[in-house]
């Protein structure tokens, strides 16, 4: 932090030793946009339930959906770190449904593509991938299976040149809008880890259908819904990667899932304490403004502090993605501090709006809903600290 006019504000953006040039470009660029085109339209959104399509197609021409994928499918070939930087910006735009729904197409679904996607099959999907004509949803956690993949029933039964899938899912974001699903399903249920295979199902193939469009507490404007399989046809080329390897592609890119979710968390923390500070400095009371309450702006110090601290934790691992290291633990350990603190600094910033706090017409009410889920969605803290822990 530093000192400014009998008061400190938050540092912002650049300072970091990861974060330089061409990075801190992006974060501009990100801003501009969040600024620009998501904050003046996102209220409608909430109503709505899902970002419209002209917006998401204007990210790609903008180049976000291709932060990290090779320049022959239009993407601008950058690293884990760029990732962050665009997760974090989005979390700063208040409206976390907003920002879910980019970030699983663009660092979640459409990663099983690229990573495990066939030669053809990376041709045929990424170049819209990228340019946000093609809206991506993975579909893994079930009614009876979340955090324990190996637990999901769906199964995908082989016959002839064809796979059939049976079953269904459940809170899957983008979920209604998609055009395309990374599906996990079980191939072989004898053989635990061994038996999940990921396929792409296409929206409109027979016997694949959204049964119903769920209403959320937070994130509202990022669809949700649960999907039905009964007797899904696929073509047998439809399988992502190689059959009975799909548990070991859903932990790989859970890592990168869950680096986004703790830099969209950072963000989120990052502005709400903004927010509140210029509340507490406005607000009068007691004859005086809030900010001259000392516990008031030592607990929003902490806080910040806090913050800082987990966001340098948060770049120096996505660092450490970037150079192909393993990190799952610091990845654990991120996504549970990161998830309760965001919940944490929120809470604190509610009580010090008062009762403006949880008016709907206050942003750091719809704040306080969608910062909620970060402790839940792609692994609840209590799973991520089981992880840490299975490797102290």
């Amino acid at each position: 932090m530093k000192m400014m006019d009998n008061a400190w504000v938050p540092s912002r953006g650049s300072g970091l030793p990861w974060t330089t040039g061409e990075y801190e470009l992006l974060r501009d660029q990100v801003r501009r946009f969040v600024e620009e085109e998501i904050k003046p339209c996102a209220d409608r959104w909430e109503e709505d339930g899902f970002v419209p399509r002209p917006v998401l197609r204007r990210m790609g021409e903008l180049g976000f959906f291709g932060i990290r994928y090779p320049a022959e499918y239009g993407g601008a070939e950058m690293d884990a770190v760029a990732s962050t930087v665009f997760a974090e910006e989005l979390g700063r735009s208040t409206y976390g449904g907003a920002a879910d729904a980019m970030l699983v197409h663009s660092d979640m679904a459409s990663m099983y593509v690229f990573h495990d996607g066939t030669k053809a099959q990376r041709a045929r999907w990424m170049p819209g991938i990228v340019s946000g004509e093609v809206i991506t949803a993975v579909a893994i956690t079930e009614p009876d299976a979340g955090s324990d993949v190996k637990a999901i029933h769906m199964r995908a039964t082989r016959e002839g040149d064809s796979y059939v899938l049976n079953g269904t899912k459940l809170y899957i974001t983008n979920g209604v809008h998609a055009d395309l699903y990374c599906v996990a399903a079980k191939t072989d249920p004898s053989a635990g880890s061994n038996g999940i295979t990921m396929f792409l199902v296409e929206k409109g193939t027979p016997g694949f259908s959204v049964a119903r469009e769920l209403d959320k507490h937070g994130w509202r404007s990022s669809d949700t819904a649960e999907l039905v399989f009964d007797g899904c046809r696929i073509p047998a080329e439809s399988v992502l990667g190689a059959e009975g390897q799909g548990f070991y592609s859903i932990m790989r890119n859970f890592q990168n899932e869950r680096l986004v979710l703790a830099a969209m968390a950072i963000g989120t923390a990052e502005a709400a304490i903004d927010m509140t500070l210029a509340w507490v400095k406005a607000r009068r009371a007691f004859g005086g403004a809030l900010w001259d309450l000392q516990a008031i702006r030592q607990r929003l110090a902490m806080l910040s502090a806090k913050v800082e601290a987990s966001r340098q934790f948060l770049y120096a691992t996505a660092w450490r993605m970037a150079a192909d290291q393993d990190c799952m633990r610091e990845i654990s350990m991120l996504k549970a501090i990161c998830g309760e603190l965001v919940n944490e600094v929120v809470y604190a910033c509610v009580q010090y709006h008062g009762a403006m706090g949880v008016m709907r017409e206050s942003p750091i009410e719809r704040i306080t809903r969608d910062a909620r889920i970060l402790s839940i969605a792609g692994g609840a803290t209590e799973v991520m600290l089981e992880v840490v822990a299975s490797m102290s």
